[in-house]
């Protein structure tokens, strides 16, 4: 390689520094909500963690909140509805960060933590707009119904007038914790809305 391709070779390697450098700059600037990525189950444990690692390393004035995403719903055990607290999003926490090299590291290396939400190795911040709708489904008073059913399944009425009966589900709701299952009856499929607890999937 000749001196002159060499020094062509050398300026180009800088420019893409640059050019990376500068596209980090721009994609960091400024406090945004960031989503990492965690094992699964570790959600809490990661919150935690990184929490301690915030306040040990003194990083409070760049990485300001960690949070994993719950909502209440009603499950079923042993027959009885149970309220409890559901993540929204498994195997993901969100952070609400200005990101610089040392608050990057310090999130990233957290211990189950396995990377940011983004495009290649620079996180993308969450859309604002998703950020306030998660947060109002996070502190709204309703309590969603935690029904294992999806359109079409096939299910037989366990309880009330119809029971015994086999149909498909036809509709969900899970604010209600209704279903409404299409049943054969006088030669036609007729829509029939049940408690979910009325119902068992085949």
């Amino acid at each position: 390689m000749s001196r002159s391709d060499l020094q062509v070779f050398v300026d180009w390697y800088s420019f893409v520094d640059w050019y990376l450098i500068m596209s980090k700059q721009k994609i960091q600037e400024g406090r945004n909500w960031y989503a990492i990525h965690t094992y699964a189950g570790y959600e809490n444990a990661v919150s935690r963690n990184l929490k301690q690692r915030i306040e040990s390393l003194g990083m409070e004035d760049k990485i300001f909140n960690v949070v994993v995403p719950t909502e209440k719903k009603i499950k079923i055990k042993g027959g009885k509805r149970i309220e409890e607290e559901e993540k929204i999003y498994p195997g993901y926490v969100l952070v609400d960060m200005t990101v610089t090299d040392d608050s990057w590291y310090v999130v990233r290396n957290t211990p189950r933590v396995t990377g940011f939400v983004g495009s290649g190795v620079y996180p993308v911040p969450l859309n604002t707009s998703e950020v306030d709708e998660l947060f109002k489904r996070m502190s709204s008073d309703k309590v969603m119904h935690n029904i294992e059913l999806e359109i079409e399944d096939a299910v037989v009425i366990v309880d009330g007038p119809f029971k015994d009966l086999e149909g498909k589900v036809g509709e969900v709701d899970e604010e209600r914790g209704k279903v409404k299952v299409l049943v054969s009856m006088f030669g036609r499929e007729t829509p029939v809305e049940l408690d979910f607890l009325q119902v068992k999937k085949l």
